[in-house]
């Protein structure tokens, strides 16, 4: 009999029957509904060959990940840190109809033998609403309510801080966490559930659901202890004055307004974070003549003495002045030029 269920067990394994050692994650990318797309197979984690990859596939990886709708097929290779050049690349040919579960479901090789980590496979899912702000007009700012059992409940201050709040403005892309307080009075206080208290997060959590918290609905928490959380406004970007969306003067989006960044200390690590944001390829040299026939700036220059890493995932993470602070003319606007994808 044990020899019986041994030789089922390995028949069925074979067939691609047993899926319970298949995972799938999004690796690199702003929040866990974005990135270069890894599979799980036997405790193994690789990649996946971008060889006929679609947005049918990515719609199955946005479903299973319980993520949005499927907004993009991006390169793996725009997600940072790449994968190490021993990591398997597991599976190639990947051909899914969209309704999938999961995407061991879909038709796929596991025989890889023409692709590199230069063709891994990424994935652009919305975030699923679990958090908002309410109670101002605005997005990023407002008494923080959580969804759970598809019921919008507030949070008890209890616990609360700012690494909290980053972690809140960052799921909802929002800028970066300005003020948190305990809210609120009556005419903007909560009026449903209070569904947690005693929330602890590092601030380096994609989502507020991987923070700890007490067990929800159970707390002695008032709606006199709801929390509110202000953000900076949802940081954009763009480059204009190009062919594409991948070249031109670069232009961010403060309060509503675009303006300009000068360049006073721009080089190729802050054109990287800006390509990568924009999904666009590796930033290309311009000349200081090429980079004017791209035109002069109007109205604000937001941004002066911007520094980053090149390791960001948005340029809104590099360091910088406070807004609109700087020693510039739009002579000094920064225009570039990335590889188009």
């Amino acid at each position: 009999m044990a020899l019986l269920f041994f030789l089922i067990l390995a028949f069925c394994t074979g067939l691609g029957l047993l899926e319970s050692s298949s995972r799938t994650r999004l690796v690199g990318g702003r929040h866990r509904c974005e990135g270069r797309v890894e599979v799980e197979r036997d405790g193994q984690w690789g990649t996946v060959c971008d060889d006929g990859w679609d947005k049918e596939d990515v719609e199955v990886v946005c479903r299973e990940l319980g993520c949005g709708a499927a907004t993009g097929t991006p390169s793996g290779t725009l997600y940072k840190p790449l994968a190490e050049k021993e990591q398997k690349i597991l599976i190639q040919e990947v051909s899914c109809r969209g309704m999938e579960s999961k995407l061991i479901h879909c038709e796929q090789v596991e025989d890889v033998f023409d692709c590199s980590h230069k063709e891994d496979a990424g994935a652009m899912c919305e975030i699923p609403e679990t958090v908002r702000l309410v109670g101002d007009p605005g997005h990023c700012k407002g008494r923080v309510e959580v969804k759970h059992k598809e019921q919008w409940g507030t949070v008890c201050k209890a616990g609360w801080n700012l690494s909290a709040a980053k972690v809140v403005c960052r799921q909802l892309g929002c800028g970066r966490a300005i003020l948190t307080k305990r809210c609120c009075n009556k005419d903007t206080q909560g009026q449903g559930p209070i569904w947690l208290s005693e929330v602890s997060c590092s601030g380096q959590e994609g989502s507020l659901e991987d923070c700890s918290s007490g067990l929800w609905g159970k707390n002695n928490c008032t709606h006199d202890e709801d929390t509110w959380v202000e953000c900076e406004d949802r940081f954009d970007l763009r480059l204009v004055g190009g062919d594409t969306n991948c070249s031109g003067r670069l232009e961010v989006l403060h309060k509503g307004e675009w303006g300009s960044v000068c360049d006073d200390g721009w080089g190729e690590k802050e054109e990287k974070v800006v390509c990568k944001q924009l999904g666009c390829g590796e930033s290309i040299f311009l000349s200081a003549k090429a980079r004017r026939n791209f035109g002069l700036g109007a109205g604000r220059i937001w941004l002066d003495d911007v520094h980053c890493s090149g390791k960001e995932q948005s340029l809104e993470q590099c360091r910088h002045r406070f807004w609109g602070h700087h020693n510039c003319n739009h002579k000094e606007d920064v225009a570039m030029t990335c590889l188009q994808l």
